[in-house]
């Protein structure tokens, strides 16, 4: 039942990467005033690419993998890998996270002025490809729970001598 669910959440988080990268490409508006926006003039959007991109294959390939006994029985593969697949999301999300509270509110201490009355369309695309990156990075943090829930439960608990608890 575990492995059916690891493997629904791995191509899960396919198709969730592949639209974030769909909507983020696609997402460009010209404004008379200020001029034409694209995504790739954001550093964070473009890492967001480049990590949607990665979650994408990576999560395809271990879907795969987990179907063969050679790598299901390797759970340490697992772990190592989904905790970096998770750990780059959650940065990622967190990078958008900023760039879009920065366009909605400004920050009027450093003289910007939010963007999102110029850019309208552009900041919900960025909203939507935010939304659908964290989903994706909650797929990734439950497979990084199965995978460690996997990799240490081969391991006995610590024993722990009962005299010893008793005298502390």
């Amino acid at each position: 039942m575990l492995k059916l669910f690891d493997s629904s959440l791995r191509l899960c988080a396919v198709p969730l990467s592949v639209a974030t990268i769909w909507v983020t490409v696609t997402n460009q508006q010209d404004n008379s005033s200020y001029g034409m926006l694209k995504y790739y003039k954001f550093s964070a959007l473009k890492y967001m690419v480049l990590v949607s991109a990665l979650c994408a294959c990576y999560a395809l390939v271990a879907a795969a993998c987990s179907w063969f006994r050679y790598y299901a029985s390797k759970a340490w593969i697992f772990f190592l890998s989904d905790q970096i697949v998770a750990y780059l999301t959650m940065t990622s999300v967190g990078a958008i996270s900023e760039i879009y509270y920065l366009a909605y509110n400004g920050a009027k201490e450093d003289s910007w002025s939010e963007a999102c009355s110029s850019y309208g369309r552009f900041c919900s695309k960025v909203k939507l490809a935010l939304i659908l990156h964290a989903i994706t990075f909650c797929c990734f943090f439950l497979l990084a729970v199965i995978s460690a829930f996997r990799a240490f439960s081969v391991f006995d608990p610590p024993y722990v001598n009962s005299q010893e608890v008793q005298g502390d």
